[in-house]
């Protein structure tokens, strides 16, 4: 059963059958944890659920791409788990309204490029920080209340749920080698809910984490007092949300591009972000960004258009109206199982086969980015790191790489030839390229494979002119770029370099 689906702008070719079913299996996956990041940060457990199903329908139908799948993500709900604590839920909820408006900011003014700067070595760390912790977070399922204190389970009941546990990653493991043409997930979700269901089994289930029943999202505006200092309580809760948000959405979204071998667009997924959180803060949802474990179960599941994402959407919807005495039932080891089996999925295995070939700095990186998302839970401050600790490392090794060829021509007016860029970073090598003492009356330096890239750099030329003329000798600069050119003469008022009136260089970056 298969045609051709034009929605908002991406044609494609869709197979109806396994975007439904992807569609009811992401909505199986997505809730029990939609769910659980709602409790956990005090939130009504229908918030959570009501951010799912938000987020999820506007970014799958406005979104920078098909395929992904967004909802009440763990990532942006942690951000806010203070602000609910100390000034409540009509807070929060102004705090995500103000973190859309952020993200809409963003993707107008065409910033989501700047995603592609990401090494990929901070994408390896990124992402098996992001595999441990969604492992991590299902041996909750394995620990029961008692007397007040959560411990593990015991007995029975622990047997029980590793069994269950179990059969759901053989079904979802080997189910594929015999048929594709039903999403594994979904087979599993079901073969363990009838199984327990036909023998009575007792065992954890949805209903046990929290009620899923309720209404249509009620239009709810934030009782807030409109003042400056309403503002600067969420502005930081806002901000730390919209990146983490932005962070975590468009990491995904390479992660998708690459899985898929097409391309999404980041700016448009920043706007349709910021358009559903804007959407929650209004309509009781706690907000959220796309959720890398249910885009992983959506991609497995065979879907590669927007239809599945709205499927699953609607699916939450309609549960919440209609289908929660059935799913409150749903065992939670089929879920966790499913998501074990998105953890094991999520993880670059390859970066183990080539650790041994990557350089030392990019390997420290990748571990570092892994272990900072795994322990502070913080994919911001992750990514931040390993892009500043990349950027050092670059800009080290460029700078080892400036050099001269030195000689002296007919006339006697010494030549240097750099080869290089001229930056903050190379400026102690490129100095310690000059003899001033030893050199003749008239030095040229020749940029013609070189280039100025910064204020640094100007002020290296301009403190070795004066060197120069200090001990009597004059300083020639040639085969200066054009933007070289531009860059030295809008510094014109506060130094002084003698540049040779030569035809213009193009120096070509690659």
């Amino acid at each position: 059963m298969k045609s051709y689906l034009n929605l908002f702008d991406f044609k494609q070719k869709v197979n109806y059958k396994n975007e439904i079913l992807a569609g009811f299996t992401v909505a199986m996956t997505m809730m029990p944890e939609s769910l659980s990041f709602a409790i956990l940060a005090g939130f009504p457990p229908l918030v959570g659920l009501y951010a799912a199903f938000i987020m999820g329908l506007i970014t799958s139908i406005f979104g920078g791409r098909p395929g992904l799948i967004s909802g009440g993500a763990g990532a942006t709900v942690i951000v806010l788990i203070s602000l609910m604590k100390s000034n409540g839920i009509d807070y929060v909820f102004a705090a995500v309204i103000l973190a859309g408006l952020i993200q809409i900011i963003v993707g107008l003014f065409k910033l989501g490029k700047f995603i592609r700067l990401v090494p990929q070595p901070v994408m390896y760390g990124f992402v098996n920080g992001l595999a441990v912790i969604i492992f991590m977070a299902q041996l909750s399922q394995f620990k029961t209340i008692v007397n007040g204190q959560l411990v593990w389970l015991s007995g029975s009941a622990l047997y029980i749920m590793g069994g269950l546990v179990l059969l759901t990653i053989l079904i979802v493991a080997f189910l594929p080698k015999i048929t594709k043409a039903i999403p594994p997930s979904l087979v599993a979700i079901i073969v363990v809910f009838l199984l327990v269901l036909g023998f009575n089994i007792d065992t954890k289930t949805v209903k046990d984490i929290a009620s899923v029943s309720g209404g249509f999202p009620p239009f709810h505006i934030p009782k807030i007092p409109f003042e400056f200092e309403t503002l600067k309580i969420i502005f930081p809760y806002a901000l730390i949300m919209a990146g983490v948000g932005l962070t975590e959405g468009l990491l995904t979204l390479n992660l998708v591009d690459e899985i898929t071998a097409t391309k999404g667009n980041s700016n448009r997924e920043c706007i349709a972000q910021g358009t559903a959180n804007i959407a929650n803060g209004f309509f009781f949802g706690m907000g959220g960004c796309p959720m890398i474990a249910q885009t992983l179960v959506n991609l497995s599941a065979g879907s590669r258009a927007r239809l599945s994402g709205i499927i699953a959407s609607l699916t939450i919807l309609l549960i919440i109206l209609f289908g929660a005495p059935i799913i409150e039932r749903v065992p939670m080891a089929a879920l966790t199982g499913v998501m074990i089996m998105v953890a094991i999925g999520t993880f670059e295995w390859v970066s183990f086969r080539i650790i041994n070939k990557m350089p030392k700095q990019d390997i420290v990186i990748g571990v570092l980015v892994a272990l900072i998302t795994i322990f502070l839970h913080n994919l911001a401050l992750a990514v931040l790191v390993g892009v500043i600790i990349s950027a050092l490392v670059f800009s080290w090794e460029s700078a080892k790489r400036i050099r001269a060829k030195k000689y002296v021509d007919a006339n006697g007016v010494k030549h240097y030839e750099i080869f290089g860029p001229l930056f903050f970073a190379s400026v102690s090598a490129f100095n310690d390229k000059f003899d001033v003492a030893n050199d003749p009356n008239e030095v040229v330096i020749d940029f013609s494979e070189s280039r100025v890239a910064d204020m640094s750099g100007i002020d290296a030329l301009d403190k070795l002119t004066t060197r120069y003329a200090e001990a009597g000798k004059q300083l020639f600069l040639r085969g200066l770029s054009a933007d070289c050119r531009t860059l030295l003469k809008n510094a014109e008022a506060v130094i002084e370099v003698n540049i040779i009136d030569d035809p213009n260089y193009i120096v070509v970056s690659k």
